[in-house]
C-alpha cells in the first residue's frame, strides 16, 4: 500500500505546479472550502512566490501535471459546485492532447497485442497519428481486405501511471470529505470513484468499443445520427479498430455552410439525438464536443470517441423527463414533487418552498433563446439551492449536466436563434406520453399486478422488508478504505490536521529544494 507520505510528496508536486498557475486561489478565497485545505493552499501559494491576482490558468496546470490530471480536469469540469464556475468553464477548454508516442513504439503495442507481424492486419498504417491524446493515439490505416479504418492504441505504461495517480486522488478525497460540513455534502469521494471507473473503461478499449456497438444497436432508428462501425477481428483490450469516417468536424461551420448544409436542422438533430439516448435508451455518449462530432455529405451525424458513455436508469429518465417538461412549462410544482419523491432533497424540507425556490431560478430563463441567458446566473442559483435544501450531489445527473452544456453549445454555434427549450419540449411531452400516459400506465399496472398475483404473500412481505424502495440516484459504488492520517494511531483532532499541514509544508518545500518544479 502506497504510504501517506508518498502520496503528500505527490499532492506537493501537484500543489506546486497549480499554485505557480494560480489555479488555487479560488479555493484559498471559497468560504465553504474546509480550513484546513484553505491553509495548505496559501501556504503552496506563499512558497511558490505567487501573488491572488492575474490569471488563473487551470487548463494549463492540468495539462502540465500529466495525462492522469488532464482526465481529472475534464472530469472536474462537470464540477462548479465543487471547483467553483471560473475553473469549470476553463477546464471545459482542456485540451486532451500531448505529444504522439513514436511510432516504433507504437507498432510495437499493436503487434504485441495481437501476437502477430502488423502487415497480417493492416496492408498500409500512417505513422503520422492523426490524434494523440493522454490516453491513446489514432492512426489512419487501410485493412488488408481494402477498408480504410481509424487505429486506436493505448500509450504504453499509460495504465500503471493512471493507477498511482487515482490513488492519490482517493487517498486525498477521503481526507478532504472527513473535514465533514460542505467537503462531506459534496461527496469528493464518490467523484474520484465515478472518475476511476470512467478512466477504467477508457483504458479497456474492448469496452470502448462495446459501448460504441450498444449505442448503434440503440441509435439505428434515428434518423440522420450514426455510429461508426466496428472492426472486432482487430480490437482487444489495448488496440480499437474502427471504420474511417469522412465528414466534415461540426466546429467548421463556414465549410458547412459552404457545402450547402442547413445548420438548423443539423442543429436540431444534434438536440433530439442526444434527448433520445438520454431520455429514451437511458445510454448516452458523454463526451459530445466539438471534435468528436462530424458531418457527412447527406448531413448525417456521426460520433465518435465512446471512452466516456452514461447510463441513467429507467426511473430516473421517468423523473428527469417530468423535471424537463416541468421546467419548459414552468410547472415548479411538480418539479419541486419529483426531487422530493427521488430523495434528492430531504424530506424535512417544505415542497412548497423549494418549488418557489426552482421559480426564482428557471422563470429568468424560460422562452428566451440560449444567446439571453447567463449561464453563470442560472448555476449561481442552482447551487445556492442545492446548499440552502442540503441536496447531495448525484455524480449521474452532473455527467448529464455536462454533457447537455457541451450539446448547447454546440447547437448554439450552428445556430445561434435556437431555444433549446422550445426544441425539446415536444420531444420530452411525446415520450412522457408514450411512456407515463394513460395506455403505459395501464400496460405497467396489468403487468406488475400479473407478477404480484404469482408470488406467495408471505414472499412478497419478505422481499419488501429487505429492499425498500429506493431514491432516483443510484447506490454509490463501494469506495476504497483509506487509511487517515488523523485516525487515532496517528494523531486526532487539531492535532491530526496540525501534522498534515506540517508535512504537508515541508513537502511543499522540499519540492522547491530539489527542483521537482520548472
Amino acid at each position: 500500500m502506497t504510504s501517506s507520505l508518498v502520496h503528500l510528496s505527490r499532492l506537493a508536486r501537484w500543489g506546486v505546479t497549480l499554485a505557480r498557475r494560480r489555479a488555487l486561489v479560488g479555493i484559498e478565497n471559497d468560504p465553504n472550502a474546509p480550513v484546513p485545505v484553505r491553509s495548505l493552499v496559501r501556504l503552496a501559494r506563499l512558497a511558490t512566490l505567487t501573488g491572488k491576482s492575474g490569471t488563473r490558468d487551470y487548463a494549463g496546470a492540468f495539462r502540465a501535471i500529466g495525462p492522469a490530471a488532464i482526465k481529472l480536469g475534464q472530469s472536474l469540469a462537470t464540477r462548479p459546485d465543487l471547483v467553483g464556475e471560473e475553473a469549470a468553464n476553463n477546464l471545459l477548454s482542456l485540451q486532451d492532447s500531448l505529444p504522439p508516442v513514436p511510432f516504433a513504439q507504437i507498432r510495437a503495442a499493436i503487434e504485441s497485442s495481437f501476437g502477430q507481424p502488423i502487415g497480417n492486419l493492416f496492408s498500409e498504417i500512417d505513422p503520422e497519428p492523426v490524434g494523440a491524446a493522454s490516453i491513446a493515439q489514432v492512426h489512419r490505416a487501410v485493412t488488408t481486405d481494402g477498408r480504410k479504418v481509424a487505429v486506436k492504441v493505448l500509450r504504453p505504461g499509460i495504465r500503471e501511471k493512471f493507477a498511482r495517480d487515482i490513488q492519490t486522488y482517493e487517498w486525498a478525497a477521503a481526507h478532504v470529505e472527513a473535514m465533514g460540513g460542505e467537503a462531506a455534502r459534496l461527496r469528493p469521494r464518490l467523484t474520484i470513484a465515478n472518475f476511476k471507473r470512467w478512466t477504467n473503461s477508457e483504458l479497456d478499449l474492448r469496452r470502448e468499443a462495446a459501448s460504441a456497438s450498444e449505442l448503434a444497436e440503440q441509435m439505428a432508428g434515428v434518423p440522420g445520427y450514426r455510429i461508426p462501425e466496428v472492426d472486432w477481428d482487430r480490437t482487444n483490450g489495448r488496440v480499437m479498430t474502427i471504420e474511417w469516417i469522412d465528414g466534415i468536424k461540426i466546429s467548421r461551420v463556414d465549410e458547412l455552410r459552404a457545402r450547402g448544409h442547413d445548420l438548423a436542422a443539423i442543429s436540431e438533430r444534434l438536440v433530439i439525438s442526444f434527448l433520445t439516448q438520454a431520455i429514451s435508451t437511458g445510454f448516452f455518449h458523454a463526451d459530445m464536443h466539438q471534435g468528436n462530432l462530424f458531418v457527412e455529405d447527406d448531413g448525417t451525424i456521426v460520433a465518435i470517441d465512446f471512452g466516456i458513455m452514461g447510463r441513467i436508469d429507467r426511473r430516473a429518465r421517468q423523473w428527469l423527463a417530468e423535471i424537463l417538461y416541468g421546467l419548459t412549462t414552468g410547472n415548479y410544482q411538480r418539479v419541486a414533487e419529483i426531487h422530493f419523491e427521488a430523495q434528492y432533497v430531504p424530506s424535512y424540507h417544505s415542497v412548497g418552498e423549494f418549488a418557489t425556490a426552482l421559480r426564482a431560478v428557471g422563470e429568468p430563463m424560460r422562452g428566451k433563446p440560449v444567446k439571453e441567458l447567463s449561464v453563470g446566473q442560472m448555476l449561481d442559483g442552482l447551487f445556492a439551492i442545492t446548499r440552502d435544501f442540503d441536496m447531495q450531489t448525484q455524480p449521474h445527473l452532473l455527467l448529464l449536466q455536462k454533457t447537455m452544456v457541451m450539446v448547447e453549445g454546440i447547437a448554439t454555434q450552428l445556430n445561434p436563434d435556437i431555444n433549446m427549450w422550445d426544441t425539446a419540449a415536444p420531444y420530452v411531452r411525446e415520450w412522457i406520453r408514450d411512456e407515463l400516459g394513460p395506455e403505459a400506465a395501464l400496460a405497467d399496472r396489468l403487468k406488475q399486478d400479473t407478477e404480484t398475483l404469482l408470488r406467495l404473500p408471505g414472499l412478497i412481505r419478505r422481499v419488501e422488508e429487505m429492499f425498500p424502495p429506493k431514491g432516483g440516484a443510484p447506490e454509490a459504488p463501494p469506495l476504497p478504505e483509506i487509511a487517515l492520517i488523523t485516525d487515532k494511531r496517528e494523531g486526532s483532532g487539531r492535532l491530526g490536521y496540525l501534522l498534515a499541514a506540517l508535512a504537508g509544508a515541508a513537502a511543499v518545500w522540499g519540492a522547491l529544494a530539489v527542483g521537482w518544479i520548472g
